[in-house]
């Protein structure tokens, strides 16, 4: 190997990185510290925790990051009521309408995406919350009695309010520690919501360009 080879690398990945921000930044006005924590994690091949309270474009914002990448993207509600197989999968009975023969057919969750969004983590109960995190150490889920490999690249970016904190339960820190990156997502400044207003009022959402897919 040579040493040119050794900065090709690196200065192409910062190059990719660069173009995907730019992309990126077409619909997400400021949370340019956010963002770029958000790309790290991903270059590392790491997951990251975004708190912040609703209504600061987390969602938008790792749905545009998988827009420009051409990844698949699902996004998981986390409540008090959600059971891992919500998020991993489950069996269902089919019967053949010729034979009549019933069989188990395995049917994929939404962590069987690129990129998944865990809106409000702490929301759900330990087990489920378990379920996810599984997954995201292993990168296999265990269902219908095997394992299962999920896709690749496989990232997720969990969110939760730092405010509301009734009805919640708290990440312990070895499943925090699963996370590369806990990302604090604030309020744009006063410019920043003049531009908002001026982007998202009276016209479309502006198009992505793939940047690596």
């Amino acid at each position: 190997m040579h040493a040119h080879d050794v900065r090709t690398e690196p200065d192409a990945l910062r190059d990719a990185l660069r173009r995907l921000r730019a992309e990126v930044s077409k619909r997400i006005v400021g949370q340019e510290a956010a963002l770029d924590e958000i790309l790290m994690a991903l270059a590392a091949g790491g997951h990251a925790l975004l708190v912040g309270v609703p209504g600061l474009a987390k969602t938008l914002m790792i749905r545009s990051i998988a827009e420009a990448l051409s990844l698949e993207f699902r996004r998981i509600q986390f409540t008090p009521d959600l059971v891992p197989s919500d998020i991993t999968g489950s069996e269902i009975l089919e019967e053949d309408a010729a034979s009549g023969a019933r069989s188990f057919r395995f049917v994929r969750g939404p962590v069987f995406a690129n990129i998944v969004l865990a809106d409000e983590i702490n929301r759900a109960p330990p087990r489920t919350q378990a379920a996810l995190l599984e997954a995201m150490q292993e990168h296999r889920v265990t269902a219908a009695g095997e394992s299962l490999r999920l896709p690749e690249p496989f990232f997720v970016l969990a969110t939760q309010n730092p405010i509301e904190q009734e009805g919640t339960y708290p990440l312990p820190e070895a499943q925090l520690d699963r996370f590369l990156f806990d990302v604090r997502v604030g309020y744009p400044s006063a410019d920043d919501e003049v531009s908002i207003l001026r982007a998202t009022t009276g016209a479309a959402p502006a198009a992505l360009r793939p940047v690596l897919g």
